[in-house]
């Protein structure tokens, strides 16, 4: 194969004792990203497998596709477009959050690399377009920039990298813009992207209205009541990623069939959130009906892409039931008990992550309990 052996020929001058050896860790990023790694482990317990790390990862960028796709169209509608006007608009308006979110983010991943002597890890492929999905359309670049090289740096290498975070990094570079930029990040006019010519349009999302009124609001084009419908589609204002559920669901079954995401994470999510969602109406704190809970904000792309992140959630199988169902229950909490803070569901995800640890720890030791009992009750 004539890139196969290009690479090969290339290969010696990376090496160690070649003219660019001090590049090796950023040579080995490239070549093990276009193929299959030749390396094979020689020590210790192992499964064997024709998938790694990378392959991993870019099956959650393609379960990822479809809210992209959607948020770019969602983008054009908002401000009165339709069709592949509608699509190109938003494609132009999100495609330099992209851009500005894996640059910086794998410059400061290549940098630490090269600088330790480590392989690059595959982990910000998945993370430098979770951020810009999780952002408003309209933020400034250079908040987006701040945001993701504070994940990086704060949220990944301090801790060792790829595998050692105890916080998801998307969700730090979101909360950081948020606390650090809250006018840029929470005001109406963010959501909707600016266009040539024209009157910035604002309105507020349907999740604030949520919270506000018990109503979904209206739409800032035309000023129809936004239906269950439109928030289950995804035609109503927010993060760039994260209105449609129904294509962040076609994402949820990639993951599942897959076998990359947790179904146990998953489902106990959206059980607790709907879960809460019954009692704060039975005991009269709200009158919409529960499940919109789970239709607007940042609630399934949450629970589907944040929640199953299998470094930062639970690892035994009962604690990704009680942290899956305690994050989705958490996040209802936030939203009904905080009308200043409608989301819930980033800080719900930040909190599980550092309690995911605690969580298995008690599983564990309650089943090595009730081992010892059984063997104490046959002797």
């Amino acid at each position: 194969m004539g890139l196969r052996n290009l690479v090969d020929k290339m290969k010696p001058t990376f090496s160690k004792g070649g003219k660019l050896s001090f590049l090796g860790s950023t040579f080995d990023a490239f070549e093990t990203f276009l193929f299959v790694p030749n390396t094979t482990t020689t020590k210790g317990a192992h499964i064997r497998d024709c998938n790694d790390m990378k392959r991993t990862m870019i099956v959650v960028v393609m379960a990822l596709i479809p809210a992209l796709l959607f948020g770019m169209y969602n983008v054009g509608y908002q401000v009165g477009m339709t069709g592949f006007e509608a699509f190109w608009f938003g494609f132009l308006k999100v495609l330099p959050l992209i851009v500005v979110s894996y640059v910086v983010g794998l410059a400061i991943e290549f940098g630490f690399a090269q600088s330790r002597g480590h392989e690059v890890n595959e982990g910000f492929l998945v993370s430098g377009l979770l951020i810009p999905m999780i952002m408003p359309v309209d933020v400034p670049l250079w908040i987006v920039a701040l945001a993701t090289a504070f994940a990086v740096v704060f949220g990944k290498e301090v801790f060792g990298g790829t595998g050692m975070n105890v916080f998801n990094p998307a969700l730090l570079a979101r909360a950081f813009a948020f606390f650090a930029y809250t006018p840029q990040m929470s005001g109406e006019k963010v959501w909707y992207a600016a266009v040539d010519g024209a009157d910035a349009v604002s309105g507020a999302t349907a999740l604030e209205s949520l919270s506000t009124s018990g109503t979904l609001g209206v739409h800032a084009v035309g000023g129809e009541p936004i239906s269950a419908c439109d928030a289950f589609l995804g035609l109503i204002p927010g993060s760039v990623g994260e209105t449609s559920t129904l294509a962040i669901l076609i994402g949820a079954a990639i993951l599942l069939f897959t076998g990359i995401a947790s179904w146990r994470t998953m489902l106990s999510v959206f059980v607790g959130g709907l879960a809460f969602g019954y009692l704060f109406n039975l005991l009269g704190v709200t009158a919409y009906p529960p499940y919109l809970h789970l239709i607007v904000g940042g609630f399934a792309f949450g629970a589907v892409f944040m929640a199953t992140d299998p470094v930062t959630s639970a690892q035994t199988d009962k604690g990704k039931y009680i942290v899956g169902f305690m994050t989705g229950a958490l996040a209802v909490i936030i939203r009904v008990c905080n009308p200043a803070y409608p989301e819930g569901m980033m800080l719900s995800i930040l909190f599980m992550n550092a309690l995911a640890p605690l969580v298995d720890y008690f599983v564990v030791e309650r089943n090595m309990a009730r081992r010892n009992r059984r063997i104490k009750t046959v002797k």
